[in-house]
């Protein structure tokens, strides 16, 4: 199975949850509030997002992260390559290649097409595109109503006949 670390994918959640609140510096516990994600890994990601500036850190008793820079300039392939490092499907699809039989390969040069071909698609999508697919799973979560607000059975009834009968 071809699959991205752990740490990758908790690395977009935070990243999301700061093109979230773009006008708001936000502290590793707030983070690990909004993400999920345990504390001790938020403040790990952070780092390796700050050294990869992706993210800045503001000290202080107002301090915390945001973005270094707009949402929407912000490729999920960097957010990928600060955690992962650069993308290589395979060996020798990597520019530092060191596989055994790397002279009498035939299939090295399909694997630099295939491993171009994902770079590409994650350089397609930016942080601004994941954090809009996740806007209306918040917002539904906040606009939760209770029961009581919920049409009365009858008027479901009579939306419905056929499906909601008292027999």
């Amino acid at each position: 199975m071809l699959k991205l670390g752990r740490l990758t994918d908790y690395a977009t959640l935070v990243m999301t949850q700061l093109a979230l609140a773009p006008e708001q510096m936000l502290n590793a516990r707030d983070l690990a509030d909004r993400s999920h994600v345990a504390s001790p890994t938020v403040a790990k990601l952070l780092r390796q997002l700050s050294q990869a500036a992706l993210v800045q850190a503001e000290r202080g008793a107002h301090g915390g992260y945001r973005l270094a820079r707009p949402a929407a300039q912000i490729s999920i392939a960097a957010i990928v390559t600060a955690i992962e490092g650069p993308v290589a499907l395979t060996e020798c699809a990597g520019s530092h290649s060191h596989c055994a039989i790397e002279g009498s390969c035939g299939v090295r040069s399909s694997w630099r097409l295939i491993n171009a071909a994902v770079q590409r698609a994650l350089e397609a999508v930016s942080l601004q595109q994941m954090a809009d697919s996740a806007r209306p799973v918040a917002q539904r979560a906040a606009a939760v109503q209770p029961l009581a607000a919920l049409a009365p059975v009858d008027s479901v009834h009579r939306l419905f006949p056929t499906h909601v009968s008292g027999s």
